[in-house]
């Protein structure tokens, strides 16, 4: 089952260009059980070449494609010890139009004030205590006119081992219709899960945030179950026993939950 169409039935007449601007977070975390330094080390070289500034940039660039952006230039960072960043400037502007801005070195930011952007970053690390290995990565997708980030939520998700996702969505500024009539929306969204798939949701729990009068909009998702021998680096199952899988398990909800929460519960 597809996310559903929340956009507005027909085309929006405007006066001028749709100013809005909306952007859209996207934060994902894997967890994961690394028992030794070692293996600690090992987990995060591992996920620190899996997500390289190199194959960021490929998801940001389909990102830019899915959104129907074009991209004016791309900057990214590989890190040491661990990370990567990569940063996307985008244009809602068809370079076939002519209406692409001309990039020059000495006026770059003036000539990109009025334009979009996606950017990425990550963040591995392991608790010094409990084994537990985390990894965090941060989307930011802003833009402004007709372009909706929302649309790419079903593919982000896809693209990492996602165990709990938060995801902020703000709408700023207004556009006025042919009346005059100022508009601060320019869809009828009631929550960033009308932009999942059903699929998607029934993996998770889902609470959402929202406050309307601001065009704010929050929702963050667990994972439901949990399979141990997913979450074992470098381990297997059998070598664990069984009190100690226990152990391992009730570790992992923990650190889940915390996340989840944004706050230390236990």
């Amino acid at each position: 089952m597809e996310g559903r169409n929340v956009g507005l039935e027909g085309k929006l007449k405007l006066y001028g260009f749709n100013n809005l601007t909306k952007s859209l977070s996207f934060n994902i975390f894997d967890i994961c059980y690394a028992k030794s330094q070692r293996e600690q080390r090992d987990y995060i070289e591992y996920v620190d070449e899996q997500y390289n500034s190199e194959r960021l940039t490929n998801i940001l660039l389909h990102v830019t494609e899915m959104i129907g952006a074009h991209v004016l230039s791309v900057s990214k960072q590989d890190y040491d010890p661990q990370g990567a960043s990569v940063a996307c400037l985008i244009s809602e502007e068809n370079a076939a139009s002519g209406k692409r801005p001309v990039l020059k070195v000495g006026d770059e930011i003036l000539a990109h004030l009025d334009k979009s952007h996606v950017t990425v970053h990550t963040y591995p690390e392991f608790h010094p205590e409990t084994s537990i290995a985390t990894f965090r990565v941060d989307i930011d997708v802003a833009t402004c006119g007709e372009i909706t980030p929302l649309k790419t939520l079903d593919y982000l998700i896809g693209q990492f081992d996602s165990d709990i996702i938060t995801m902020d969505y703000r709408v700023r500024g207004f556009t006025r219709d042919v009346k005059g009539r100022k508009l601060f929306l320019d869809d009828n969204l009631a929550s960033i899960q009308e932009y999942i798939k059903a699929e998607t949701l029934a993996v998770y729990d889902a609470m959402d945030i929202n406050v309307y009068q601001a065009n704010l909009f929050h929702t963050r998702m667990l994972i439901k179950e949990i399979e141990l021998r997913d979450y074992l680096f470098n381990t297997d199952i059998y070598e664990i026993p069984p009190k100690e899988r226990l152990a391992i398990s009730n570790s992992l909800r923990r650190e889940m939950i915390e996340i989840y929460s944004g706050r230390n519960v236990f």
